[in-house]
């Protein structure tokens, strides 16, 4: 059946970092999908309003308060999940921060935070969750990458570093673990309408403009759209599918301009 292929019943997915946001709508798309759910933060009063978010629309959700830099802390927190809830089987590597300063201007610790939570951070949740997978010869995970994994833009400087690396980690993880029966891919969100984005995306707005005439669908991203692609690269519909990068982005990637209005 069709639907098998993408049906995620059975399974036990961790996302890093799903308290608001992007991060929070592709953990509902999995719970949604069948996959019983499993967030993380490194605050614990946004781990608890998450959690009451998500009961609020009929999700169990169980809650973990670690820092995913924290090598220690991560391995204690994966055995905990592994010994209390169950494999993890799907592992989201989302959590990430960003920082908007001009390179010239940026602190070294600032380009470091940066580059311990975007990238060494999914290299340590993969680390340890890889090895129980690696034991069970079965496991899928998704890296948050971004657009910045393939271009640059002002400001952005270290993410783009860690996004960059990431879609590289991405790759490598492939390859290590691809004879364990494990598939690591990256998603890259283009621009998405969440509370972070609203106050430039109003009319007029040169931001807005900008990204509603750069992108060929014309619009800004709904964070439903994640959905499919966390669904299907969580799925078994995706077990052939390997170090890859699914852009969803509404096609900003594949134009050189701005589109026509014809």
């Amino acid at each position: 059946m069709i639907q098998e292929l993408f049906s995620l019943k059975g399974k036990n997915a961790l996302v890093t970092g799903a308290t608001h946001g992007l991060g929070m709508s592709i953990a509902t798309s999995l719970a949604k999908a069948g996959a019983t759910l499993i967030v993380n933060d490194i605050s614990k009063e946004k781990l608890e309003n998450a959690l009451k978010e998500y009961a609020s629309n009929g999700i169990k959700v169980h809650g973990f308060v670690f820092d995913v830099t924290d090598e220690v802390a991560v391995k204690e927190s994966i055995d905990k999940i592994e010994k209390e809830i169950g494999p993890i089987d799907i592992l989201v590597n989302n959590a990430g921060i960003i920082k908007r300063v001009p390179m010239v201007d940026m602190e070294l610790s600032d380009w470091e935070l940066v580059l311990k939570i975007d990238l060494t951070g999914p290299f340590i949740m993969s680390k340890h969750v890889g090895k129980y997978m690696i034991q069970r010869r079965s496991g899928k995970i998704i890296n948050m990458c971004s657009m910045m994994s393939e271009l640059g833009r002002d400001t952005v400087s270290a993410y783009a570093a860690a996004k960059g690396g990431l879609k590289m980690l991405t790759k490598n993880m492939a390859t290590e673990w691809g004879k364990f029966n494990i598939q690591v891919n990256g998603i890259g969100p283009g621009y998405f309408a969440t509370t972070q984005t609203a106050p430039i995306r109003v009319d007029g707005h040169p931001f807005n403009d900008f990204i509603i005439s750069r992108t060929p669908a014309g619009r800004w991203g709904d964070p439903e759209d994640l959905s499919g692609a966390a669904i299907f690269l969580s799925s078994k519909a995706s077990d052939f599918v390997n170090g890859h990068i699914l852009y969803v982005d509404g096609g900003i990637l594949a134009t050189i301009g701005k589109p026509s209005n014809e």
